[in-house]
């Protein structure tokens, strides 16, 4: 680990050593309980990134980078479900409307639990929600076909876009409601845990005060494109857990190589995420963003390997952080991404 120590970095190794992984086989089986929610939302991670001034620690990038790699590898499902999070607190960080004096202190403190509904703006020119100005507000209709931590986020961001090609965020609570009505959970190769509904939008109507933002898509596609161009922390985390497998089995020479390889390109990864124009370096960041995949599919590979039969078991750590990793290879994957990883693979 290469960051400066932060208190938040001594909370989330010990939420992650007593309760995250010793639970994480039943919580992949059974689902992340309210348990789990309850216990992040007093550690103060909500607010790793959140100002001070709204109750939040203001800490750097890169210790809420290690905040989230250490939480993915100790139980990559509830990881998936807090990391929504953070995005909507950023978001508000940012804005200047009425909506950030009163969601971002209860987000940072961690009295409010937020979940993202916008991935599918990613589609465009597709585009699976429409929002339309409305009486003093705007009406949102179609379908956001993944929301993660349904049942366990208070409030969701939703997004959609205007005939104008303008996109338009807000919040509402995170629950069933006029217009919105939620699929059952659905049953993943990984993550199922994570509790992953779609929801069904007709006539969603939210007033003017919930928006947080509504901006030309292509200016947000510019602001949004380093978020899938950089390798995720949670790659690190699985792959480092996956090597921690393989010195458990006493697989030393294999760990010892693997460990070097990830140790020397996560630096790597996380120098060029502090680069301060965020949209530069794209081949960069999407050539290491795919050698990251290669050795966490590598270092999960291994740990099954060294597992041998025992690690087809749905308890063992081997097969589960294998498919953590399989899940880690396309989530908030865009064309972009997917073309670099396919091609990087046919040259492999």
């Amino acid at each position: 680990m290469t960051s400066a120590p932060h208190p938040l970095l001594a909370i989330a190794h010990d939420l992650a050593r007593d309760l995250l992984a010793p639970h994480a086989a039943r919580v992949d089986q059974e689902g992340v309980p309210v348990s789990h929610i309850e216990e992040i939302r007093r550690s103060g991670l909500l607010g790793v990134s959140a100002p001070e001034e709204y109750g939040g620690a203001g800490a750097p990038d890169a210790v809420a980078r290690e905040v989230q790699e250490i939480l993915a590898g100790a139980c990559c499902s509830t990881w998936f479900v807090q990391t929504q999070h953070h995005t909507p607190v950023r978001m508000l960080a940012k804005s200047g409307l009425p909506v950030r004096e009163r969601l971002l202190g209860p987000l940072a403190t961690g009295e409010l639990l937020a979940g993202i509904a916008f991935a599918h703006v990613r589609a465009f020119p597709r585009v699976p929600v429409r929002a339309t100005a409305e009486r003093d507000g705007w009406r949102f209709d179609g379908t956001v076909p993944w929301y993660t931590g349904w049942g366990l986020n208070d409030v969701m961001l939703l997004a959609g876009v205007t005939e104008a090609d303008e996109v338009v965020f807000a919040f509402t609570e995170a629950r069933e409601q006029p217009g919105l009505r939620a699929s059952d959970p659905m049953r993943l190769a990984a993550l199922s845990a994570a509790r992953t509904v779609s929801l069904r939008l007709d006539g969603l109507w939210l007033p003017d005060e919930s928006m947080v933002l509504h901006t030309p898509q292509e200016k947000f596609a510019l602001v949004d494109r380093p978020r899938n161009t950089n390798a995720s922390p949670a790659v690190f985390g699985v792959a480092y857990a996956a090597i921690e497998v393989l010195e458990s089995a006493g697989e030393f020479d294999t760990s010892r190589a693997l460990r070097h390889r990830l140790d020397e390109l996560r630096d790597q990864v996380y120098d060029l995420a502090e680069h301060p124009v965020p949209h530069e370096r794209v081949a960069e960041r999407l050539a290491l963003k795919t050698r990251s995949y290669d050795i966490m599919r590598a270092a999960t590979t291994a740990a099954v390997v060294a597992g041998g039969g025992r690690a087809m078991g749905l308890d063992g750590t081997a097969q589960r952080l294998f498919r953590e990793g399989m899940f880690l290879l396309v989530q908030g994957q865009t064309n972009e991404v997917r073309r670099a990883h396919l091609d990087a693979l046919a040259d492999s």
